[in-house]
């Protein structure tokens, strides 16, 4: 029996989850709490994340105490605080902005197939991570990753290429995140023992 089901995510306990889908063979970490978000298939959090206003991609790999689409305050204004914009909690006759949460919502931050999201990180709301792209463990990312590269720091920059760029057209025109899961299955054996370049050369 398969941990996994293509029929329902796997959650695990202590999560909020609202104004959420999730795709096949997807899975939520403990203690995590994911809002107005779309994980593809296969993707997966682990514990404790924060995941809010976020379009994530097929086999997106997301470790723990990752925060994706952090939102900001209103620093332009008198005060920066909450009250401004969840004021039904200070005063009965004030409701909260719906505007300020409405223009949060739509600050989509974007994550592509094939990624993985290292410890600690965070990414900001609107930032773009590419496919196949890899985000360092503790990395604050403020702008927009290219697929298959890698980058770490505060803020984040480039670490390295993790494939020629050849190599990563030839990935993205394959889309082996598209393949069916008995596809998949059949391929095991290739994914688990070649190399990128081989794996290419076998399927593109």
């Amino acid at each position: 029996m398969t941990r996994l089901k293509a029929e329902a995510p796997l959650i695990h306990p202590d999560c909020q989850i609202t104004g959420s889908t999730f795709g096949a063979y997807a899975e939520i970490g403990a203690g995590s709490r994911i809002a107005n978000s779309v994980f593809g298939d296969y993707s997966y959090c682990d514990r404790t994340c924060d995941i809010a206003n976020a379009q994530i991609g097929k086999f997106a790999d997301i470790a723990s105490f990752v925060r994706i689409g952090a939102t900001d305050h209103p620093m332009e204004r008198a005060s920066q605080h909450h009250f401004l914009y969840r004021s039904a909690s200070y005063w009965e006759d004030a409701g909260d902005d719906a505007d300020w949460f409405g223009r949060r919502a739509g600050r989509t931050a974007r994550i592509g197939h094939d990624t993985w999201i290292g410890h600690g990180a965070m990414i900001k709301p609107e930032v773009a991570v590419g496919h196949g792209a890899v985000v360092a463990s503790g990395a604050i990312v403020t702008k927009d990753v290219a697929p298959y590269t890698i980058v770490g720091g505060n803020t984040a920059h480039v670490i390295r290429r993790r494939y020629t760029e050849a190599a990563a057209e030839q990935m993205m025109d394959l889309a082996w995140w598209d393949w069916d899961h008995d596809a998949l299955r059949a391929a095991l054996p290739d994914f688990r023992q070649l190399r990128a370049e081989e794996f290419l050369e076998k399927y593109a």
